[in-house]
């Protein structure tokens, strides 16, 4: 199965289109707007809709895109008008490609709370620690919008772990084959720990501008090995 993992496009996702190779499924973690606007949200919909190179486009909200916690019936108006795309949001969805595995997808958008973005609920509470625990054990593909703590989370220059304890815990439980995240734009790129790879899909830099690559693995879901894609 080929996929390729973006996250963190606020509103500049067109510029990331030739860098797509296609596939069979593409993952977008999060925060695809700058505040959650309505014509920032039909913009990216409409563009990712329109991916004809990708079997299967799932994505889920970040703590920029307002517009999905604070009025999602007008959030779901806007993404289920576009008849190709997932939008999930503590639920999930499962693919099959061709003869293969059914693939078990699931996508939440909680953080630790982080100023007063979207999707904030207090770091190690009660509240939090639900969200994870409601992950199916069965998961295979984990879609976060920020990153475990420990794996892929720290501001560049920076030494503090900014990811979610709580998380980390759940996915050392549950074990899921891939587990993608964005939010800390300088977490980008790539950790194993024998059981899930970590990666951190973030496209831009931490001033914003598109720098980091999407990536894009060739991945067998019966053994979990992959292979990245150079494109």
């Amino acid at each position: 199965m080929r996929i390729t993992f973006i996250s963190d496009t606020h509103t500049k996702h067109k510029q990331i289109t030739s860098s797509l190779p296609g596939g069979d499924l593409i993952v977008h973690a999060g925060d695809l707007s700058s505040m959650g606007y309505q014509h920032e949200i039909q913009s990216f919909c409409s563009w990712f809709n329109k991916l004809e190179n990708y079997e299967t486009k799932v994505f889920i909200s970040g703590n920029h895109d307002f517009m999905f916690e604070k009025d999602p019936d007008q959030a779901k108006e806007i993404w289920s008008s576009y008849k190709e795309i997932d939008y999930l949001q503590d639920n999930g969805v499962k693919i099959q490609i061709g003869d293969g595995p059914m693939v078990k997808i699931y996508g939440s958008p909680w953080q630790p709370e982080f100023y007063n973005w979207a999707f904030n609920l207090p770091r190690n509470g009660p509240e939090l620690e639900a969200k994870w625990a409601a992950i199916p054990d069965d998961t295979d593909i984990l879609i976060t919008h920020g990153p475990a703590h420990g794996y892929l989370d720290r501001v560049m220059g920076g030494w503090e772990n900014l990811g979610c304890e709580k998380l980390t815990e759940a996915i050392k439980i549950k074990k899921p084959k891939i587990h993608v995240c964005g939010h800390i734009h300088s977490g980008h790129g790539y950790l194993c720990d024998g059981d899930t790879h970590f990666i951190n899909a973030s496209v831009l830099d931490e001033q914003y501008y598109y720098t980091q690559k999407p990536l894009t693995v060739d991945w067998n879901p019966e053994t979990n090995e992959i292979e990245f894609v150079d494109f």
